[in-house]
């Protein structure tokens, strides 16, 4: 199996989250998210896990079309709404991330625990890595309750070209 393309980059200066584990192979990162679900009372279906295993195993963000695709390789009769669903699970419950930007879909590296973080998306290999900063969000957060906004969502997308790219 293939390592993990998306990668969490924290500044040196930075303290990692108390509960800061990577999940370089997939399926540890399943694991993880297998267990968080039971630990949450969740019901992680065959099916659920099975768009996991493809989304881990892909390395890198990938579309629903093309999970669809791979999904039809043991499923003829698989729908998009069947990989909607499971996105949606996935999604809502924080095991994966939305590159809203590129309409594709990413492991998170903390499936235990659910946060917003920014990505850095590179034009060129469509890498993209997580930014597992807390202060990120933080300020965006503050800035808002010093407008009077309430946010209900956070997507910071950063594109342009990785260190393998440049």
């Amino acid at each position: 199996m293939m390592a993990m393309e998306v990668a969490c980059m924290t500044p040196s200066h930075a303290k990692p989250p108390a509960h800061h584990r990577h999940h370089a192979d997939p399926a540890g990162y399943v694991a993880a998210v297998a267990r968080a679900s039971q630990a949450r009372g969740l019901r992680l279906t065959p099916l659920r896990r099975e768009v996991l295993e493809l989304i881990a195993a892909a390395g890198r963000p990938v579309k629903a079309y093309d999970l669809l695709e791979r999904l039809r390789e043991h499923h003829d009769n698989a729908a998009p709404p069947t990989v909607y669903r499971a996105l949606d699970f996935l999604l809502e419950h924080g095991f994966i991330h939305k590159l809203e930007s590129i309409n594709a879909y990413v492991a998170c590296h903390h499936p235990e625990q659910a946060h917003q973080v920014p990505f850095l998306i590179c034009d060129r290999c469509a890498s993209a890595e997580e930014v597992c900063d807390a202060r990120v969000a933080e300020l965006i957060e503050a800035q808002a309750e010093a407008l009077g906004f309430r946010p209900l969502a956070q997507t910071l997308e950063v594109h342009g070209l990785c260190k393998r790219c440049r």
